[in-house]
């Protein structure tokens, strides 16, 4: 099968890239190599050809025999500040569009789409008596003083946190997470223009070797690994329970390879996750034990916006794709604590324009 890969040189990208290659699939590897990403100056890998998905003709072009597109290519991290908004609309939406209005030209009718679990905000919450509950945001005089759970305001009791499902509603709190939202609801309406399909891998917090290295757009799991190898201990916001789904890049790489053999139907949007729940705090010590490093310090500090709690359900990946994550996140982050990480690291949100 011939595939068009965007994004290819970077830390998905590239997992993505061999998992293609190792099933004898042609890839059409394209990656713009921004300097945000990648070090300033950085020149595309063999193979990789240096195109930006904002570049119709250029696009046109790749396009070329391609029978389904798995587009990688996107400014990733939270966004440092308001002026990253550009980049991540200019990079994100357009390159999308321009990218979708390409295929349709050419007749390329499947695309696989990496999106995010930011695009759903906070998690999924219940009371005590098992009711659904969709909290209120988190008030800045309660995490002054320690309260960072959300509360039933009918109890004053903590609410449960609930795996999150695909049919959730789509409530993005960050920059990048209104890029993603925005991508996912073009490539929707894309499906029902053209007749194309696209598969949505809502992927959740992923980690692993090759994964770039402490940037203010960085996952926390390589934060943790650079105050490490700095000789320092890793620092934990708020009180180190909030709950995640840490899923390795080698799952990721196997979730596009299963969405791109197997056509769905219409969009589909799925969550790429291992479906093993692990506390931030537990990630800093299971880190920063197989470092050998200094114990983690939970500081109770806290980022405004931040979500408490964000956990996946993985099940409609498992039913549709036959999807099954391989790396359970305990002995995931064991590796990851040694792993080799990108020595190149970006320099925050790229130029727009």
């Amino acid at each position: 099968m011939r595939v068009l890969l965007t994004g290819a040189a970077g830390f998905i990208g590239s997992h993505v890239r061999r998992a293609l290659d190792a099933a004898g699939d042609e890839v059409v590897a394209a990656d713009l190599m921004l300097s945000a990403a990648h070090g300033p100056g950085a020149e595309a890998p063999d193979g990789v050809r240096r195109v930006d998905v904002r570049d119709p003709e250029a696009v046109a072009e790749l396009l070329r025999g391609v029978e389904v597109v798995c587009h990688q290519a996107a400014v990733v991290g939270a966004g440092v500040s308001a002026a990253d908004a550009p980049a991540y609309a200019s990079h994100n939406d357009l390159g999308t569009a321009v990218l979708l209005a390409a295929m349709a030209e050419a007749g390329v009718r499947r695309l696989v789409l990496a999106s995010s679990m930011v695009v759903y905000g906070e998690g999924q919450y219940r009371t005590a008596d098992f009711a659904p509950a969709l909290p209120a945001p988190r008030r800045r005089e309660d995490l002054d003083r320690g309260v960072f759970d959300h509360v039933d305001p009918h109890t004053g009791d903590a609410l449960d946190w609930v795996a999150i499902n695909e049919d959730s509603p789509l409530r993005p709190r960050s920059l990048y997470a209104a890029s993603k939202v925005a991508q996912e609801h073009y490539a929707g309406a894309w499906t029902a223009a053209t007749g194309g399909t696209v598969t949505a891998l809502r992927y959740h917090n992923v980690y692993g070797d090759d994964m770039p290295r402490d940037t203010p757009y960085s996952g926390v799991a390589a934060i943790f690994r650079s105050a490490l190898e700095a000789g320092e201990s890793p620092r934990v916001f708020e009180d180190g329970t909030q709950m995640r789904d840490f899923v390795h890049v080698r799952d990721i790489a196997a979730a596009n390879l299963a969405a791109i053999h197997r056509p769905l139907t219409g969009f589909v949007p799925l969550n790429i996750a291992s479906g093993i729940p692990i506390g931030i705090g537990e990630v800093a010590e299971l880190l920063a034990a197989a470092h050998g490093g200094k114990a983690p310090v939970v500081t109770g500090e806290y980022r405004p916006g931040d979500v408490r709690h964000i956990v996946a359900s993985p099940e409609r990946a498992r039913a549709v794709l036959d999807f099954n994550a391989a790396v359970a996140p305990a002995a995931g982050l064991t590796e990851f604590a040694t792993a080799p990480l990108r020595t190149a690291c970006g320099t925050g949100a790229p130029e727009w324009r």
